[in-house]
């Protein structure tokens, strides 16, 4: 072969490229040290523990190679397979300069976004970032591809892919809508942290006092705001449920939905699994449990408004979503985050044509005047919407009670559901017995008891329940037509996986318009 004389500048080049290389390929001692001290994995190493070995292509290593100190100008983007699947990556790297924005952080997001906008690819956003830089504020904040180009896209991306995030660290200021326009955001307990305003800043601003944590922990969020929707205890469990909650879902929304090999519940439902007593709590989940595939239950905001439970399951191996009101948590009422939660669930599988259950055992909606002043009738309104306009094929099971508006916000029959079934357990009625009795006679009875006595009043108020009760009978509702099926638990799981077959050819068409108006 012939040896052709070298040039000095490509020698140059290859040198400073390779020094740029290797900055970017593992973090310095002091780094690394610290993030073994907060129980944190190297950004690499994170999408090693998600990605295929072997398949992870990489964008942009190069960004900010001509300054110090900025490998990569600290993000990884990319594009690899999960699972098979072909997926993006955005990956801040909290050891260059605590993972802020600078402009060519954000331009190697927004291509990014860009990419998976174009070829409709899921994206998996791991974040730990400090925000932005002031220093290049002008660069990367105002123009047309700033940093608000990013939530533009996330916006166009969302119901169109699957977006995940994994809060390892910090999301701040306006950092933390990325989080928030995900489909599902696993918060790492002691480590992620969701704020608009640091600590600091709201004590200088508005003279509040309070940590970080109370401000916005990963605890907080996933209890009290309800922005987190699972808390993990590490990095690798961040990214293992990651993984896991997306073999749930299609690969966009115009794909099918991924198929497993069906298995038989962990334990068959039966009827002993739910108490006849209405007034006795139980756990909704042993009905879930009886209903799907063993252990295929993934739960999104368990420790949020539990009252309601919402997640996805396996049934003879395909993705079905669970809503259901569990009379353990606060009786099982409807509350403003319990709408808010169920509303952007039923949302999300909607989008990706996932099926929708609910178990109804709901007394209805919180009463009160604390309720009303924090907007209940709008937050419920945006649930009942939510499963209005959804065209999925949705099953409505009255496993107990589904009192007043509890029924329509749980997929009751006047919401066109492809089935409503009834459990011999089940009731359907404005209100309860008690509270309609107390509500229509409260006059009456009260004259009886001043008149007659206390017996005579009991007597009374008996012979008006067994009416009402009588009135609202599960053998009526039957007859009427308001039911399609009424069953025993121990034949539920067969009769639902027969019409989710027969349901698979649903009409997804649901009103010819611009949009609907939120009720917010």
């Amino acid at each position: 072969m012939t040896a052709y004389p070298s040039d000095p500048r490509v020698g140059d080049v290859r040198e400073r490229l390779k020094a740029a290389l290797v900055a970017s390929a593992a973090p310095t001692e002091r780094a690394a040290a610290k993030l073994e001290s907060q129980n944190k994995l190297y950004v690499r190493d994170r999408i090693a523990l998600l990605i295929d070995e072997g398949t992870f292509v990489e964008d942009g290593r190069y960004a900010n190679a001509l300054a110090p100190g900025l490998p990569a100008d600290g993000v990884v983007t990319g594009r690899g397979l999960v699972d098979g699947r072909p997926v993006i990556v955005i990956a801040n790297d909290p050891t260059v300069k605590a993972g802020s924005w600078g402009a060519r952080t954000v331009e190697k997001i927004v291509r990014a976004t860009e990419m998976a906008l174009r070829e409709e690819l899921p994206v998996f956003w791991f974040v730990d970032s400090a925000g932005a830089r002031i220093t290049d504020q002008v660069e990367m904040f105002p123009g047309r591809r700033g940093a608000g180009k990013i939530f533009h896209n996330q916006v166009a991306l969302s119901g169109k892919v699957p977006q995940i995030c994994c809060l390892f660290g910090p999301s701040a200021a306006g950092g933390a809508y990325i989080p928030s326009f995900t489909d599902l955001v696993i918060m790492v307990d002691g480590n992620a942290s969701m704020y608009l305003g640091s600590p600091r800043m709201a004590e200088m601003v508005v003279g509040e006092k309070v940590t970080l944590e109370e401000m916005g922990g990963a605890r907080m969020h996933c209890t009290v705001s309800g922005v987190g929707d699972v808390l993990v205890s590490d990095d690798t469990e961040a990214i293992e449920l990651a993984r896991l909650y997306f073999s749930y879902l299609p690969q966009n929304w115009r794909s099918p939905l991924p198929e497993y090999a069906p298995e038989a519940p962990h334990e068959a439902l039966t009827a002993a699994a739910i108490p006849e007593r209405e007034s006795q709590p139980f756990d909704i989940h042993d009905v879930i449990d009886g209903l799907i595939d063993d252990d295929s239950f993934f739960e999104v905001k368990e420790l949020f408004a539990p009252e309601i439970v919402v997640g996805f399951g396996r049934m003879a191996g395909h993705t079905v979503g669970i809503v259901a009101n569990n009379s353990m948590a606060k009786g099982g009422v409807l509350f403003s985050d319990s709408a808010d939660k169920a509303t952007r669930f039923i949302h999300t599988c909607d989008a990706y044509s996932i099926p929708l259950i609910y178990l109804a055992d709901v007394p209805g909606f919180m009463i009160g005047s604390e309720v009303e002043r924090g907007g209940i009738i709008r937050h419920g309104a945006k649930m009942v919407s939510a499963v209005s306009s959804a065209t999925v094929p949705q099953f409505c099971v009255i496993v107990r009670k589904a009192y007043g508006a509890g029924l329509y916000a749980m997929g009751g029959p006047g919401f066109a559901p492809d089935a409503t079934i009834a459990l011999p357990t089940a009731r359907i009625a404005v209100m309860g017995p008690e509270a309609a009795v107390n509500a229509v006679y409260a006059n009456k009875i009260a004259e009886v008891e001043a008149a007659e006595g206390v017996e005579a009043r009991d007597a009374l108020v008996a012979r008006l329940r067994a009416e009402y009760e009588e009135d609202v009978d599960l053998e009526r509702l039957g007859a009427d037509l308001v039911l399609d099926q009424i069953i025993e638990p121990e034949q539920l799981r067969e009769e639902i996986l027969r019409r989710l077959a027969h349901a698979c050819g649903r009409d997804r068409h649901f009103a010819d318009k611009r949009r609907s108006i939120p009720p917010v």
